[in-house]
């Protein structure tokens, strides 16, 4: 059994553990891939070297909605020569995030277009954020949809928390849609009615560590290694083998960000 950790941060403080410690602990637990994903111009160079040094580690390069107001010419120009990696495999994390104020809404829906259409330059998938902005966010993202070519993987909708409507509405568009730890969460009875009624084939898992530590780990920092949990919720939601799933999502994210090993880089 071959789990992905479809979305973590590896590029983050986990002291006293170091990534190479985070690596080896994920493929004891049975997670054999990661996707180590940037959120600011300062971690596009973080999250590559990551990659260059672990084999079964790929990343993405974004700016998070939070970080949109840094994100001026310059930073586009950084953005279109980090997407050119060998091990580069999505634009994320980008999106929408009217929960907290740290870019205004008009500046956060201007950086979100120009990365949808890096995306659609460098055929690429998106990893998409969404905090209280599903209208804005599904508005934006129909566009991208219908404008993308029939063959290009859309996206992801990572660490999924919004409501059964607007998750259809993604899958409907032909994006996957991706829990996090907070399926575990005892409180999250409207989330895992959503995962229970979603199809297998467009779900992923994620630990977006070093956050959201699933159930019994809450509140405590999280780890790659963590994403099997989720994967156990969510067999469990489905009243499937852990196997079906943990292949499933598995197959899923490797479709979507098309993986393999550079031989350069191995």
């Amino acid at each position: 059994m071959q789990l992905i950790d479809s979305h973590c941060h590896l590029d983050f403080d986990y002291s006293p553990k170091t990534t190479a410690d985070l690596v080896r602990e994920a493929g004891q637990a049975g997670v054999g891939t990661l996707i180590t994903i940037a959120t600011d111009l300062a971690s596009l160079e973080k999250v590559a070297l990551i990659s260059e040094n672990h084999p079964q580690v790929f990343h993405t390069v974004g700016i998070h909605p939070h970080d949109t107001k840094t994100l001026d010419n310059e930073g586009m120009d950084l953005l279109r020569k980090a997407v050119i990696h060998p091990k580069c495999r999505a634009i994320g994390e980008i999106g929408l995030d009217y929960h907290y104020d740290h870019s205004p809404h008009d500046i956060q829906k201007t950086a979100l277009e120009l990365q949808l259409n890096l995306a659609l330059e460098t055929h690429l998938p998106v990893v998409i954020h969404s905090r209280d902005a599903e209208s804005d966010l599904l508005e934006a993202l129909t566009r991208y949809a219908k404008t993308a070519p029939a063959n290009l993987p859309l996206g992801v909708i990572h660490c999924f928390t919004g409501t059964r409507t607007f998750g259809e509405a993604c899958l409907a568009l032909g994006f996957y849609i991706s829990f996090s730890g907070i399926l575990t969460f005892k409180n999250a009875a409207a989330l895992q009615a959503s995962a229970k009624a979603f199809p297998l084939d467009r779900l992923m898992i994620e630990t977006d560590s070093p956050f959201l530590a699933p159930i019994p780990f809450r509140g405590k920092k999280c780890e790659p290694s963590m994403v099997k949990l989720t994967a156990q919720k969510l067999a469990e939601l489905k009243n499937l083998p852990l196997e079906e799933v943990a292949h499933a999502t598995a197959a899923n994210t490797r479709r979507l960000f098309g993986l393999t090993v550079p031989q350069a880089l191995v």
